[in-house]
């Protein structure tokens, strides 16, 4: 496996962002070696190959996804959507009157994050009396199409409800499979558009948002890629309108684009 691990190094970055040190390779040999078994190649070197002659190819989806780090749970950390719902959203209020709130999730995982999003709004609704007379939309993106494909169908077993869902939300949003699978209810799934989205693409299609969740995704980057993400996560906003990042993650050297705003144990970066 540590033959062509450099070059492969080089191909991950261009197609994804992903950054990898020379301590690594164990990652790599851990994440691929089962997908090279089941292709038959034996080797980095041999993958690339395959790579080159079929620059589009499945190989190439499987490849990505796999090193890829999908990773999250139900309102990671909390604070972000308590920020959400006492700060950010009655901030936008006057914005939202006359078009929908439009919020991205920019790193969707497994959909934990967009749904966490949607239950959100539907908490500060039920306490506001539906606000939001023009509708919300929220736009959820992920690299990976098998990731997607699990964040559109909104079913999870019991492992994955443990992890950051409380008892009482369970029980308002979700419908049970089995004993131990649950699915998103509808009128949550609905909130939610999931569309297939490279950070390193451009993001001119997506429109302007009220709010960009990026979260826990630019640690993966290098100190080049983060900042050009977070120019053009700038561009998306509206103006004045509000990005998160991750707990270890910050704006690095492009203060200047935003105001940073304290939200008690949250912050959030205001786009200048």
């Amino acid at each position: 496996m540590n033959d062509g691990f450099e070059r492969f190094c080089q191909f991950l970055q261009n197609q994804s962002g992903i950054v990898l040190g020379a301590e690594q390779r164990y990652l790599v040999s851990a994440k691929l070696g089962t997908l090279l078994r089941e292709h038959g190649i034996d080797n980095l070197h041999d993958l690339l190959e395959q790579l080159e002659k079929h620059p589009f190819g499945r190989l190439r989806e499987q490849v990505i996804d796999a090193m890829c780090i999908h990773e999250t749970l139900w309102f990671r950390d909390g604070h972000p959507f308590e920020a959400l719902k006492e700060h950010l959203l009655p901030a936008r209020l006057a914005e939202a009157r006359h078009a929908p709130l439009r919020i991205w999730s920019a790193a969707a995982a497994s959909g934990q994050e967009p749904y966490s999003i949607a239950m959100s709004i539907d908490e500060f609704e039920r306490s506001q009396s539906g606000l939001f007379r023009s509708g919300t939309e929220i736009i959820a993106s992920e690299l990976s199409t098998r990731m997607l494909a699990v964040c559109q169908r909104g079913e999870y077993d019991a492992l994955a409800i443990r992890r950051g869902l409380s008892a009482e939300r369970l029980a308002r949003y979700f419908k049970p499979i089995d004993e131990s699978h649950w699915r998103v209810l509808p009128a949550i799934r609905q909130r939610v558009t999931f569309r297939l989205q490279n950070l390193l693409d451009s993001y001119a299609m997506l429109g302007q948002f009220d709010i960009i969740f990026c979260r826990n995704v630019l640690i993966y980057f290098s100190q080049a890629i983060r900042e050009s993400i977070i120019k053009r996560l700038h561009e998306r906003l509206k103006p004045s309108g509000y990005l998160l990042l991750g707990a270890t993650e910050s704006l690095g050297g492009l203060g200047d684009y935003f105001q940073t705003v304290r939200c008690k144990q949250s912050i959030v970066y205001q786009a200048k």
